[in-house]
């Protein structure tokens, strides 16, 4: 079954009509949240499905039934992968979890296409009850207290026990830090006045996406079962707390220059896909950031066409890429510098 140019409705008619449905989510957020909404609509639907992640830097196998964030597949050019997905589930007679819908939409870049209604709170958007802990792993907050848990309660001792407090926080330590762009401030407030979801395994529509981000490359089977409801709570958050301490810690560390639009930072460790967002968000004086590592590299800007720059470099080096329009991951077996070359001149 080919996904390419079809709609919801008719997406709905042909899952309905398999034997046996083969799900194939690209290691995105977005993907695996949307992946995770349309393997419960299966479920409650009693169609068999087999889903397997596939890596940013690969291909889905020709057996996929449905790609999820791929150009064949589902990935609406318009509006977040999730928000597609959440159509194509109420076309299958089920209803999508407005948690996981607004959280993919949250990852794809556009809350509003969520179509969904739930309360607002004020704080900050965490997965946890645990304020230190939430505010010390966000990956949505970079501030000076940033992977380090015993900071942020020290921080949070001197305040009163409020919503409003805990957010002027979080405001006031991430647009002050030292080094913060001028990004900051707009960045911080996707964390604040979050979404509470009582009836989701964390407590904020925001926490969930975090998490979800967090997993995807490095735990994308455990984001996949996240996604699909199973009581996976421990484990991803404590898969969450690793990658979010490396990530701060690699934006501590790196070694960074600057080009004509371009803001390269060289880490020895740490995912480089987040640490390209954090510095995007938080740190970057330019609008695109490029995150090298010994072997891979990832990128992420503030419009699209990063994506595209990513994949052409990494074919000029002999590697290989994966992206959506603004953020891209690559893997590749020549000199970093060869790589920084090869991705300028993508951008030129």
């Amino acid at each position: 079954m080919a996904a390419t140019g079809r709609s919801e409705h008719d997406l709905a008619a042909a899952l309905t009509e398999s034997g046996f449905v083969r799900i194939a989510p690209r290691a995105d957020g977005d993907a695996i949240a949307a992946a995770g909404l349309l393997l419960r609509a299966l479920a409650a639907r009693s169609i068999p499905f087999q889903a397997r992640v596939v890596p940013p830097t690969d291909e889905p196998s020709a057996a996929a039934t449905l790609p999820v964030g791929f150009p064949d597949g589902l990935a609406p050019a318009d509006r977040p992968i999730s928000a597609a997905a959440a159509d194509l589930v109420r076309e299958l007679g089920c209803e999508p979890d407005p948690g996981l819908v607004l959280a993919g939409c949250l990852l794809g870049g556009d809350p509003d296409a969520a179509g969904v209604e739930l309360d607002r709170r004020r704080g900050v958007g965490i997965p946890t009850a645990d304020l230190a802990d939430g505010l010390a792993h966000s990956t949505l907050v970079h501030a000076e207290f940033s992977g380090d848990e015993t900071a942020v309660a020290a921080a949070l001792a001197e305040l009163v026990d409020d919503d409003r407090a805990v957010a002027s926080l979080a405001a006031l330590e991430t647009v002050g830090s030292d080094g913060a762009s001028e990004r900051a401030a707009a960045a911080i407030e996707r964390a604040l006045r979050p979404h509470p979801t009582p009836e989701g395994p964390f407590e904020t529509a925001e926490g969930l996406a975090d998490v979800l981000d967090c997993l995807a490359g490095d735990a994308p089977g455990l984001a996949l079962a996240l996604a699909m409801g199973h009581d996976v709570r421990v484990d991803a958050l404590e898969a969450w707390r690793t990658h979010s301490t490396a990530a701060h810690e690699a934006v501590r560390a790196a070694d960074t220059g600057r080009y004509d639009g371009l803001f390269v930072a060289r880490i020895a460790e740490g995912p480089v896909g987040t640490v390209a967002r954090l510095l995007r968000d938080f740190r970057s004086p330019e609008p695109v950031v490029l995150v090298i590592g010994d072997d891979e590299a990832g990128a992420a800007g503030l419009t699209d066409g990063i994506g595209d720059a990513v994949i052409e470099a990494a074919e000029a080096v002999g590697g290989t890429g994966g992206a959506t329009p603004s953020r891209g991951l690559a893997r590749f077996d020549c000199p970093p510098e060869a790589f920084l070359e090869s991705f300028r001149e993508a951008m030129a």
